[in-house]
């Protein structure tokens, strides 16, 4: 059966490697973000890889006039319509502490807007019976840290909200899997202190390529995020809130 992916957030290292592997296996590739000329030269990679066809359209995920041509377009094809949504934005905390009018485009960026187009892309899904949506999040998600809190608040918001629709689409026949990463190698990481068992972008596109095969609810990748983040959820609050983490 055709599948079609839409990808959000397509100018990010992971989106690219995403955008690689589901060509290489034969499916449609709608590369949605906002600079054009970067998802045009992925497109024209992802042609020469096998995809059934690769276009970009514009994707801005504080302006939802962009959403309904990017429904449009998935719509016209046959088949399960899929989305991957690598969108989001991380200012350091210290910006936000000295500005705090950045945190309403971080959590546009990494929550509410990324969830407005799935909103609408929902019922599409529903009515195909099937299809499947890779919600990115971050471990971040998992407890507020002073390092990154406002980011992590938007990531867990997001997370929440995957799982209402995973709710909802499993109804269906549909499937959301919300992925969790660790520290990977991409511009938004890069410069950043403390940063340890950093992964490659293909190393996560393979794993979520695997838990999307296997419909796994949420994917901590690398594996061993998750027990990293079992420890540190654990530990308690007076004890954390005094740790520089």
């Amino acid at each position: 059966m055709s599948e079609t992916w839409i990808i959000l957030g397509a100018t990010s290292s992971m989106s690219r490697a995403f955008a690689r592997a589901v060509s290489e296996r034969g499916d449609a590739v709608l590369l949605a973000g906002r600079d054009m000329d970067d998802m045009k030269r992925t497109a024209a990679d992802c042609d020469a890889r096998g995809a059934r066809w690769a276009e970009a359209i514009r994707f801005d995920a504080r302006k939802p006039d962009t959403f309904p041509a990017i429904i449009t377009r998935a719509g016209k094809e046959e088949g399960m319509i899929n989305a991957a949504v690598f969108v989001g934005s991380m200012p350091e905390q210290e910006q936000i502490d000295a500005d705090p009018g950045l945190i309403n485009g971080t959590v546009q960026d990494s929550f509410t807007g990324p969830a407005e187009f799935l909103q609408i892309l929902a019922p599409m899904m529903e009515e195909r019976g099937g299809g499947t949506v890779v919600g990115v999040g971050s471990v971040a998600g998992d407890r507020g840290r002073i390092g990154n809190y406002v980011y992590g608040a938007a990531k867990a918001g997001f997370a929440t909200y995957l799982s209402g629709l995973r709710n909802r689409l499993n109804r269906s026949g549909g499937h959301v899997v919300t992925v969790k990463p660790g520290f990977v190698d991409t511009a938004m990481t890069w410069g950043i202190e403390g940063m340890f068992l950093v992964a490659s972008p293909e190393k996560v596109s393979t794993d979520i390529l695997k838990a999307v095969r296997k419909k796994r609810n949420v994917l901590y990748t690398p594996f061993f995020w998750r027990y990293i983040m079992l420890i540190i959820r654990s530990i308690p609050e007076p004890i954390f809130k005094k740790l520089s983490v």
